[in-house]
Order: structure tokens, then C-alpha cells, then sequence
């Protein structure tokens, strides 16, 4: 069995959800690609896929697995194509797109570093908290923040978040500390419009996984704005850390049902395909998750 080769096809599978789609996408018979998944799920003695009438889905196993396989397929496919033509400096202009607040608080800071070592690729960044048309709108790569990203993109894993709970001393001062997640219920709850769940906050904590549903009289869909609103005393948010983390560090906000916590979201770079990626996309890419991983000063 071609190890590499069968990574490709569980890729493909995992992204495509069936392995039909697989099939047509990578010019192989449906048959083909059952028998490399079949083989590889031996090599590993792992299930890697669910398998139903309707839909195929990667297992907890499969799913870590595929993030390690996309990292390792970039890894080669860079590797390849830094003896060809992909060795040529990145060059051009580069259209991102990335979440506001994001946008702001983590990727400016990073641009300065990026542009010194790539001088000849020109930046042309553009933040909207909305899920946008990468093709439709000729983005070359996208910052998506988000537990599962899109199965038609190719998705590059660069951090995960913490998401925090909190509200301002006042508003806990006047209304109470939540003891319980179900308390919440009968507290003002800020609503972050593009929030997967709606108005459903998942948590988790001594009691194993609670989901509330939650209410409150301010919604927005930009996390800048619902920080100051609780810092102003309307309500408890649940926002990433590094909207946050400052407001908690000087007491501006404090977190709440600390013991309880909403399980950290990934920080993906997206791209719309694999095939031929482009010197600009590539450098910006693996720029982020070298940096990323470096402590925050």
C-alpha cells in the first residue's frame, strides 16, 4: 500500500463527505477508494470513518488523524515543489480575509514580520465577521474561526482559542454570580450574531457536557462591541481570550462558573484548493503558523 497515496484519498473522503465524490474528484473508481480507506484503517488497526446509507463521517480518530494528514501532505507537497517552479520568490498580491475583531487584535501585529521577509508580496486584507464567497469574491486565503471548518476548503489548523465566560463586576454585583450553568438562564445573556450554537451555550465542567439556552436584550455581530457592552455592565458574553484576555487581566471583567468551561475553537488558515498553491498563499500560511506557535509577548 502507498501510505502517502492513501492519505490523499482519506483527505479527499473526509472533505468530499463520501467516497464517491472522492472518487470523481481524484480520478478513481468508487471501489478504489474503499479499498485504499479499507487498507489503511488495517495499517493503523484504527477506524477512521462512520459509515452510513447517507453520509460518511471521520471518527474522534479519523478527525485527529486527517488534521494530521492535511499538515503532512502540505509538508510534502512544499517539499516537491520547492525543486520546481514553486521555488520562485511569492510574489503579488495576496487578498485575506479574516474575523474583525481577529483582524485587529492577532493579524496586524503579525503583518510587519510577514512583509520584511516577503517584500515582494503586496497585502490586501479585508475583515468582515461574515462567512464569505472565497471564490466568488477572489479571496486567495481566509482566518476562520470555527470547530469545523468548511468541507469544501482546504483548512490549515494555526491555533486553537480559549473561550471565556465573564462579565463585569458590576452586573455580578447587582444580579448575582451564576452558581450553575442552568442559572444563566435567568441572567442577561450578550448574543454574538454569528455564533454557531444560537442562543445555545455549550459548556463543560464537574457535571460533564450542559448545553443552556440562554437570553438577553443586546445582540451583535462583532465581539469588540459585546466586550465593552459587559465591561459597561449590560450582561455576561463568552468570547475567545484574545478578545478578553486584557479586560480579565485588569479586572474589567471576571470570569464567570469558572469551574465550567466552553470548549476552545480552532484558528484555521482556509484555501480553496491543494493543487498548484501558489508561492504567495503558501509563504503567508506557513509565516502564521510559525508564528502562532511562538509565546504571545
Amino acid at each position: 500500500m502507498d501510505t502517502l497515496e492513501a492519505m490523499r484519498v482519506f483527505v479527499a473522503v473526509v472533505e468530499r463527505n463520501g467516497f464517491s465524490a472522492a472518487a470523481q474528484a481524484l480520478d478513481l473508481s468508487t471501489a478504489g477508494v474503499t479499498r485504499q480507506i479499507a487498507a489503511l484503517e488495517k495499517r493503523l488497526s484504527a477506524r477512521l470513518l462512520n459509515r452510513t446509507t447517507r453520509r460518511v463521517s471521520p471518527t474522534s480518530t479519523g478527525a485527529a488523524y486527517y488534521e494530521q494528514c492535511v499538515q503532512l501532505l502540505a509538508q510534502f507537497d512544499a517539499l516537491e515543489a520547492g525543486i520546481g517552479a514553486q521555488a520562485l520568490a511569492p510574489s503579488g498580491t495576496l487578498r485575506i480575509n479574516a474575523p474583525v475583531s481577529y483582524g485587529i487584535a492577532r493579524l496586524g501585529p503579525l503583518l510587519a514580520g510577514f512583509r520584511a521577509r516577503y517584500p515582494q508580496v503586496q497585502l490586501d486584507l479585508s475583515l468582515s465577521d461574515r462567512l464569505v464567497d472565497m471564490v466568488e469574491e477572489g479571496y486567495d486565503v481566509a482566518i476562520r474561526i470555527t470547530r469545523q471548518p468548511g468541507p469544501s476548503l482546504i483548512a490549515r489548523k494555526l491555533a486553537e482559542t480559549r473561550i471565556s465566560l465573564c462579565a463585569a463586576p458590576a452586573y455580578l454585583a447587582a444580579h448575582g454570580h451564576p452558581q450553575q450553568p442552568e442559572d444563566l438562564a435567568a441572567h442577561e445573556c450578550l448574543g454574538y450574531s454569528y455564533w454557531a450554537g444560537g442562543d445555545a451555550w455549550p459548556l463543560h465542567g464537574p457535571r460533564g457536557e450542559v448545553s443552556v439556552a440562554v437570553h438577553g436584550g443586546v445582540r451583535a455581530n462583532n465581539g469588540d462591541v459585546l466586550r465593552e457592552a459587559a465591561i459597561a455592565g449590560l450582561g455576561i458574553i463568552v468570547q475567545p481570550d484574545f478578545l478578553v484576555a486584557d479586560a480579565l487581566a485588569d479586572g474589567r471583567l471576571q470570569r464567570v462558573l469558572p469551574e465550567w468551561e466552553v470548549p476552545p475553537i480552532g484558528i484555521y488558515a482556509v484555501y480553496t484548493s491543494r493543487n498548484h498553491l501558489a508561492p504567495k498563499v503558501r509563504s503567508f500560511i506557513d509565516y502564521l503558523v510559525e508564528a502562532l506557535a511562538e509565546p504571545a509577548g
